[in-house]
Order: C-alpha cells, then structure tokens, then sequence
C-alpha cells in the first residue's frame, strides 16, 4: 500500500543515506577531499586509507547509523500500512528503507552523486532488519581484519557472510530477506571489484589498527 508516509520515508531514507560523511569529515577536519585520493570513493575504506584509523572509525559508525536509522523509518510510517512488527510486510518496508538509503550512500545528493561503496550503510540496514547475523558479520569483519589488516577484504567476507548466516544457523522464514542478502554479494563483488582485482595482484593497502595516526 502506497500513502504519503511510507513515499515519505523512503525520500527520508535516501537522504539519510546521501549525507556524505567521509567527504564532509575529510574536508572539516583535514581539509581533504577523500575521493580524490586513494581509490576515490567516498567511504570508510577510502577513509581508513587516505586519514587513517580514527577517521576511519568515525566514517564507519555514522555509515552505519545513517543505514540503521533510514531502515527503522518503517516505524514511523504506521502499522496500518506496514503491518506489525516482525511480519513480511514490516520487513519488506524495512529492506525498502534500506535499499534507498544504501543508494543515497552509492549516489549522495549532496556531494555530486560521488560516493562510496555502501558496505558501512549495508551493515546498518542489517543490524536493523537481522541483528543476530549483524554481529556475526562484525565478528567475520574483525577477525579477517587481524589476521589480514585488509579493511577491503574484511567487508567482503563479512557482507558474504550475512546470507550464509541466514540459510545455514538462523534460517530466516521471510525469503525476501534471503534475496536482500543474495543481493549484497552481488553488490560487493561489483563495488569491490578495483579492490579484488588488487588484491590478487598484492597491491591492496593495509590498515595498521595499532600504529597511530
């Protein structure tokens, strides 16, 4: 059902998606416009890289708020038009919310429709529409990023790692959310693929998590 507020939430959710913090941050605080350096995406990766670990930080976890906050915009929208919490209907609007933010984070408004890779956003979508798989994607993240140091690698196993969690331990009954994560490996493999492609060449940087910055 289409009414006002739920085409409300969704022009909401693309602008909470469009809010370009590695672009703002690197050009507030040093004076650097992140896409013009590195792999010239605007997101916490490029961030990681190009500023280091505590801008790195700050870009992934307002990433994630922006995806996590644009997803709960469904409670806003009405539970007659939604459903009840927890039904497929709820959590279609949930992943439709989501969608639209992640393609702010990819296309922003506000900073040229330049951004970044969307996998932070993703991450944000996840943690409000699944997040038992959420952690387990953080817990996939943080592991590969110590053994690895590679940030880019570590957000492909991890995002990989979400609709493998949903067929194999928390076996999800709502099946578009198994489609949503079947999406996020396509849209990985095709945001990363500059990423993949350097890193079989070994050219990829690493992320030192314990040099200062």
């Amino acid at each position: 059902m289409i009414s006002i507020y739920s085409v409300s939430a969704l022009i909401l959710a693309y602008l909470f998606g469009s809010i370009p913090t590695a672009v703002w941050i690197g050009q507030a605080f040093y004076g650097i416009d992140v896409r013009e350096y590195g792999s010239g995406n605007a997101g916490a990766t490029n961030t990681f890289r190009v500023l280091g670990k505590k801008a790195g930080i700050a870009v992934m976890l307002l990433d994630i708020f922006k995806g996590y906050t644009a997803t709960n915009l469904a409670y806003l929208i009405g539970l007659s038009v939604t459903g009840p919490q927890n039904s497929v209907q709820f959590v279609n609007y949930q992943l439709a919310l989501g969608i639209t933010a992640v393609m702010g984070h990819l296309f922003p408004v506000f900073a040229g429709f330049r951004g970044g890779k969307g996998i932070a956003t993703l991450f944000g979508m996840i943690l409000a529409v699944q997040p038992q798989a959420a952690m387990l994607c953080v817990l996939t993240f943080v592991i590969v990023l110590l053994i690895t140091k590679y940030v880019s690698l570590s957000s492909i196993l991890a995002g990989f790692s979400f609709p493998l969690s949903i067929i194999f331990i928390f076996q999800s009954p709502i099946r578009s959310v198994l489609l949503y994560g079947m999406s996020i490996c396509v849209l990985i493999l095709v945001t990363h693929q500059k990423n993949i492609e350097r890193l079989i060449k070994g050219r990829e940087s690493k992320v030192n998590l314990f040099k200062r910055k």
